[in-house]
């Protein structure tokens, strides 16, 4: 584990090649659940996501279908965030690592 700073002048460390790999390659998915309607979930991809009715449609039959779906991938604070706002609307939603796969 890193405090951040430079051990031998006192200065903040600059940003390493694993700190920048752990900062990128995060996946959103959604996965399927009893409870939520077809249409409640296209909804809310098209509101949290900004995804078209095509899209969204497109990504709640994954849901359906095959369990879960990959609805946004990229940097880990805006995964979270994505993550956070999804599950606000009662979503199952989880984070995954493009390095667990």
């Amino acid at each position: 584990m890193t405090t951040g700073q430079n051990k031998a002048h006192g200065a903040p460390a600059q940003q390493g090649e694993t700190e920048l790999a752990l900062d990128h390659g995060w996946r959103v998915v959604v996965l399927n659940d009893p409870v939520n309607l077809m249409s409640y979930v296209v909804l809310v991809f098209k509101k949290v996501l900004g995804f078209d009715e095509s899209r969204a449609r497109r990504h709640m039959l994954e849901v359906h279908e095959r369990g879960r779906s990959v609805v946004w991938s990229g940097l880990r604070e805006k995964a979270e965030a994505y993550a956070f706002t999804l599950q606000q609307w009662h979503l199952t939603t989880v984070l995954e690592s493009d390095e667990a796969h």
